[in-house]
């Protein structure tokens, strides 16, 4: 049986490349998608998942907007990444469908009420609907099987030197999901830095010549031209989010610890740092499988061999 996601996303290019793969994976049953600000505001968040669905010709997949800002704190968007629509490059059609009349979080609940077996939540955004879904609904929570998330870092952040930007963005949400008991998967910056594409792999992609492939070519074309910045000290782009999906279907790719995982939210200069007790100095027991190492090669592959499916 396929395994049941929602996905939570902030389209976003490494939002949509996730969302297109997960959409190629047989192994997977996406029943939903739900938005929140965060790579964008939460207006073109929505619309970018809406023309990404309509693009892909999934149009039976319901998708709701969700939260409008973090929990406690003013918006930070990440337009400096992902440009002014949020999806800069690629063209794509206007929305052919109209979201659901419901917000993301009462979404989440309805697919998670009516689901016939426990359902994985994504998150590769900012934690806000998540969190808003475990607070307001605590009688699902033995619907969710476990949260994936792309966010956080056990050593350095890439929005502040401390904080990776979707646990900085919305601490307090993060904290929520980390002590919620329910099993949490961790892909950070550790893991996503090492998922990096390069110019030879986005040809790989293109070259496959089906509208998945060329749409995620164009995505990679635009993403690389801000991770080209030498203060990275990257050779291609980090894709974050599909590390999510990949973990979730190919997990022998991956070397992962479990440890418990806080989150800073009072710290002056550590706010949404991910605090990885690896050596349980602490003494609190784990709480995330905390995702530490990746065979890229095997990742890029994986890749190419989904993307190839859409032909």
């Amino acid at each position: 049986m396929p395994r049941p996601i929602i996905l939570d996303c902030d389209p976003g290019h490494d939002d949509a490349i996730a969302l297109i793969l997960a959409l190629a994976c047989p192994a997977l049953e996406l029943l939903a998608v739900t938005t929140s600000a965060g790579n964008q505001t939460p207006d073109k968040t929505l619309r970018n998942a809406l023309r990404l669905l309509t693009y892909l010709d999934r149009r039976d997949i319901p998708v709701a907007g969700g939260a409008v800002k973090p929990l406690n704190r003013e918006l930070i968007i990440a337009d400096n990444v992902h440009g002014e629509s949020g999806l800069d490059g690629p063209q794509l059609p206007e929305p052919a469908f109209a979201p659901q009349a419901i917000t993301a979080v009462e979404l989440m609940a309805k697919t998670l009420r009516e689901a016939n077996q426990p359902v994985t939540l994504v998150a590769t955004g900012p934690q806000t609907n998540v969190a808003l879904l475990l607070a307001g609904y605590p009688e699902l929570h033995s619907k969710i099987e476990r949260i994936v998330i792309m966010g956080g870092a056990a050593a350095l952040g890439n929005w502040t030197p401390a904080a990776e930007f979707n646990i900085f963005v919305d601490p307090e949400a993060a904290d929520m999901v980390f002590k919620s008991g329910i099993p949490v998967v961790m892909c950070g910056l550790d893991v996503t830095h090492q998922a990096q594409i390069m110019e030879e792999d986005i040809e790989r992609i293109r070259v496959l010549g089906n509208p998945a492939s060329q749409l995620t070519a164009e995505l990679l074309d635009f993403f690389m031209i801000y991770h080209r910045d030498p203060k990275w000290g990257f050779e291609g782009a980090p894709l974050h989010d599909p590390c999510t999906i990949a973990w979730l279907v190919k997990p022998e790719m991956f070397t992962s610890r479990e440890c418990w995982v806080g989150v800073e939210t009072k710290g002056e200069y550590t706010q949404g740092m991910t605090v990885v007790d690896y050596y349980q100095l602490t003494g609190k027991p784990a709480n995330t499988t905390v995702v530490t190492d990746m065979q890229r090669e095997a990742f890029v592959d994986w890749m190419v061999e989904r993307l190839a499916h859409y032909s």
